[in-house]
């Protein structure tokens, strides 16, 4: 189920590795030694998605990060095989900082989806986390004041926009050109639409946005709600938002919402960077990602 990484390696210089789980192998970053930094991607991205910040911690944190079932170097089953529901991937996580041994003093880095899944963890786990870093996501559900664009709600609920995304990797084309503010370099844009490559290996990118939860009756919706009510332990922790506002998805609604969940925390709207931030605002973010954790040094007194 993996793909050819070698037209990447300048890129992504890093050694992979690998947890079997219910007969699928998923795969990992483990770079580094020190207090444990996870990193958390979204839809439809992978653990290349952190690269530039897994270089600059690597050497004073052990930095983990995982790829999803279905996305990046990880297995993609079919549904037979696998549930793409929020609550599993909440639960693979929670398998994997187990397996690894990381149970205190985490720095939880989120993105996308990322958010849902890494504060679900942090929800059954607030004393093993830190400190947080949050890059355009959420972990609530779609706030009041915002509409979930149509574009989503397309992919979500109509089979012929399934097709699409299955079919044709729509999804992660689109986000690849036109999440960024700006065009991504030929090799980088190749890197992200790589993992996706054929109809079964494009079924997470679909999945993800069909468990979308926007009510009680989808399944996902209790445990968005558990994921939302985990955010009052959470109030206390260092936090840093990095936000780029050009973001048609997740927008300054989500933004508000995190301000209201976490009011302590750091924030830094960037006006120029859309959802991919981390590309559009690198050189401003991961310089600043790393003042944060070295003004809040843990472990925490």
């Amino acid at each position: 189920m993996s793909f050819d990484l070698s037209p990447f390696r300048t890129l992504y210089p890093f050694e992979s590795h690998y947890v079997t789980r219910g007969g699928l192998r998923q795969h990992y970053l483990d770079e580094g030694q020190g207090p444990p930094v996870v990193m958390v991607h979204g839809n439809p991205t992978w653990s290349f998605y952190y690269r530039d910040l897994v270089t600059a911690l690597r050497d004073r944190f052990r930095v983990v990060v995982p790829d999803h079932i279905g996305c990046g170097l990880s297995d993609k089953p079919g549904d037979d095989r696998y549930s793409y529901r929020l609550a599993s991937r909440i639960d693979d996580l929670e398998a994997l900082l187990e397996e690894l041994g990381i149970v205190r003093d985490v720095t939880l880095v989120t993105h996308d989806w990322g958010g849902a899944i890494g504060f679900g963890w942090a929800a059954r786990h607030p004393d093993r986390v830190a400190r947080l870093v949050i890059l355009n996501t959420a972990a609530f559900p779609l706030p009041a004041s915002k509409k979930l664009p149509w574009q989503l709600g397309m992919v979500r609920d109509l089979r012929v926009m399934g097709w699409l995304v299955q079919g044709l990797n729509a999804f992660a084309r689109i986000a690849a050109w036109v999440g960024p503010k700006s065009r991504l370099p030929a090799l980088v844009r190749r890197a992200y639409l790589a993992p996706y490559d054929s109809w079964q290996n494009r079924i997470a990118t679909l999945r993800f946005v069909q468990d979308i939860p926007l009510g009680p009756d989808d399944p996902s919706w209790p445990t968005a709600l558990e994921v939302q009510a985990g955010l009052a332990n959470l109030r206390d922790r260092p936090a840093l938002i990095c936000w780029g506002a050009r973001d048609f998805i997740f927008d300054d609604h989500f933004l508000r919402q995190w301000q209201l969940e976490l009011p302590k925390a750091e924030v830094h709207r960037y006006p120029g960077a859309g959802h991919y931030v981390l590309e559009d605002a690198r050189d401003e973010i991961v310089p600043r990602v790393c003042e944060f954790l070295a003004a809040h040094p843990v472990p925490l007194p």
